[in-house]
């Protein structure tokens, strides 16, 4: 009886939790924690130059289009035709009237200035072309890419192609930034003539500044007939050496921007190959670092192959590489200059670009630097000055501000 009576008892208190259970509320389910928007950044790119027909300032607004093209919370402004006194006035008016919060400005001269606000406006990163100058601040970003490795294979093709053993390089004067760009192309022609052994000589003219079409035109025309040039480059900012090269039938090599396949800039019967820069690879480093709210960023930006950035439609670019007619790597060089090319050269080519994406091989730390006793006037070493060994990495302050000297081998044109 007491026995039946428990029993009872635990079927009652069965019973009464069933109910309760059921009478309770249902329990609201956590909701998903909201991920916070993403930081707006308006990126402002001074450019000293305009930019419709340049393939340095056209390359850098591409790369603003292409960052915002890929961030919705980004949103890219510009100045351009902006000299050393306007880039203060420009980047405070757009700080205050549309919100900008990172400030490029895209050559040294003019972008230097920035420097001088970069305190005023803490919350706001600030960058400049390096050409030289090394100065930062921790929101002052200098930044420049490693076009020496893309200008080395360039040098290559270059080699391989000259028929009378002289390429012609229309310059616009000596400084660092002009200097280590000829110093990968000429490694390159060397180390082409030496595997098809054969001598070449590079020829180097200066015109005095980056935009003289008239000037550079002339050194372009003395260069063919006079020293019997078939193969040239430039390092000035005007088309003017590739309309001689076409009107002359001489190869022509491009340098910044794929001139071919961007802007129609002539065709693959007359430029051989030329290499792009793409500089949202830099940008989207300084806009990822802002959204993260980064105060301390890298100051120092020098990316060469092995860095890329995927754009909005999935394409990865390396900082650059070769780049002719919307073609990139080998594919690039010109149909026509290809069975010209001997294998051994296409084969170099192929392997060094290979090993540069992946951060293995520099033509810089691969080549001893030797002076040639010419340069930057009055700061160069003797002839023959073993500057560098070969197989030691150079530092990346004397690649950005002391390379002051030619390599030996190039010949320097008065």
């Amino acid at each position: 009886m007491i026995m039946r009576k428990s029993l009872v008892f635990v079927a009652m208190i069965l019973i009464a939790s069933m109910v309760l259970t059921s009478c309770a509320p249902a329990a609201t389910p956590t909701a998903a924690p909201t991920e916070a928007p993403a930081k707006p950044v308006v990126l402002a790119i001074e450019h000293f130059s305009v930019i419709a027909g340049t393939t340095w300032s056209g390359a850098q607004d591409r790369a603003g289009k292409r960052i915002a093209e890929k961030y919705p919370n980004v949103k890219y402004i510009f100045r351009e035709n902006v000299a050393p006194d306007q880039s203060v006035p420009f980047a405070e008016e757009m700080i205050k009237n549309e919100g900008a919060n990172i400030v490029v400005g895209n050559a040294e001269f003019m972008g230097l200035p920035l420097a001088e606000i970069a305190e005023t406006y803490p919350n706001v990163y600030f960058a400049s072309v390096i050409a030289s100058d090394l100065s930062t601040k921790p929101n002052f970003i200098r930044f420049f890419p490693r076009q020496y490795q893309a200008l080395y294979l360039e040098g290559l093709i270059a080699g391989a192609l000259t028929q009378t053993g002289n390429i012609g390089i229309v310059s616009a004067f000596p400084c660092v930034q002009v200097i280590r760009r000829t110093a990968g192309f000429v490694l390159g022609v060397q180390d082409a003539a030496k595997l098809l052994n054969k001598k070449v000589t590079v020829y180097v003219k200066y015109a005095g500044n980056w935009y003289l079409p008239a000037d550079e035109q002339s050194i372009a025309e003395t260069l063919v007939d006079t020293y019997k040039v078939d193969v040239l480059t430039q390092q000035t900012d005007s088309g003017a050496a590739l309309d001689v090269a076409k009107a002359k039938g001489v190869w022509f090599v491009g340098k910044d921007m794929d001139i071919v396949g961007e802007y129609g800039w002539s065709d693959t019967n007359t430029v051989a190959v030329s290499f792009d820069t793409r500089w949202e690879v830099i940008y989207e480093k300084m806009v990822l670092d802002y959204m993260a709210g980064n105060k301390t960023p890298d100051t120092i930006l020098f990316p060469g192959m092995e860095t890329t950035m995927t754009l909005a439609d999935g394409t990865v670019e390396p900082t650059v590489d070769l780049m002719n007619a919307g073609k990139v790597g080998i594919e690039a060089i010109s149909p026509k200059a290809l069975p010209l090319i001997p294998d051994s050269i296409i084969q170099l080519v192929t392997q060094r670009r290979d090993q540069m994406m992946k951060g293995e091989w520099d033509p810089f730390t691969e080549h001893a630097f030797v002076s040639n006793g010419t340069g930057m006037e009055g700061l160069f070493p003797a002839k023959d000055t073993v500057v560098k060994e070969a197989g030691v990495a150079p530092t990346v302050e004397f690649m950005l501000s002391l390379f002051n000297f030619d390599l030996l081998g190039t010949t320097i044109l008065d």
